[in-house]
């Protein structure tokens, strides 16, 4: 019978990281700024002792640090016990040749509504306090401050580095 080798597996990239060709890191972290700069919507993965949720959601990136407003939904159950994430952000899938993606890992906390840092992406993103206070209840903000960045990029390959850069 068949058993998988999880652990071979998941350690794949790292091995294979050990001999890679490297970026300079400000040079690296230059590429990755441009890539996130470049869209708008990830993949947000959340999860707790009984649940995973992957949320499609816009996300705005100021200083370093992802926010991204959101009425409610799973993810909120899933950050009260676990304040762990993952973030996707990529290209459409166009062949092994044409690969474009960033997986984000970090830790989130809820923005208290109408604090000063609540108000910096209202007026970052142009919407009307007025228009926040009339809702039902205030849109909720999540911060997350990335920690590490795997950044895939068959271009890379070009200017003689491996195409999985971590930072």
């Amino acid at each position: 019978m068949w058993e998988m080798d999880y652990d071979t597996a998941a350690s794949y990239w790292t091995e294979k990281a050990r001999d890679s060709a490297k970026m300079e890191l400000e040079t690296l972290k230059e590429r990755i700024d441009s890539f996130i700069t470049g869209h708008n919507t990830c993949a947000l993965a959340t999860a707790s002792a009984d649940m995973v949720r992957c949320t499609p959601i816009e996300y705005n990136y100021l200083d370093g640090i992802f926010y991204l407003f959101s009425e409610g939904g799973l993810k909120f159950k899933a950050l009260k016990e676990n304040r762990r994430v993952g973030m996707a952000i990529y290209e459409p899938y166009d062949g092994f040749g044409n690969l474009k993606s960033l997986q984000v890992e970090g830790n989130a906390e809820i923005i208290e509504p109408f604090s000063d840092e609540y108000m910096k992406l209202l007026e970052y993103k142009k919407i009307s306090v007025e228009a926040i206070k009339k809702m039902p209840h205030p849109m909720n903000l999540i911060k997350i401050v990335p920690d590490s960045f795997d950044y895939l990029d068959s271009d890379l390959k070009k200017d003689g580095f491996d195409i999985r850069q971590h930072f």
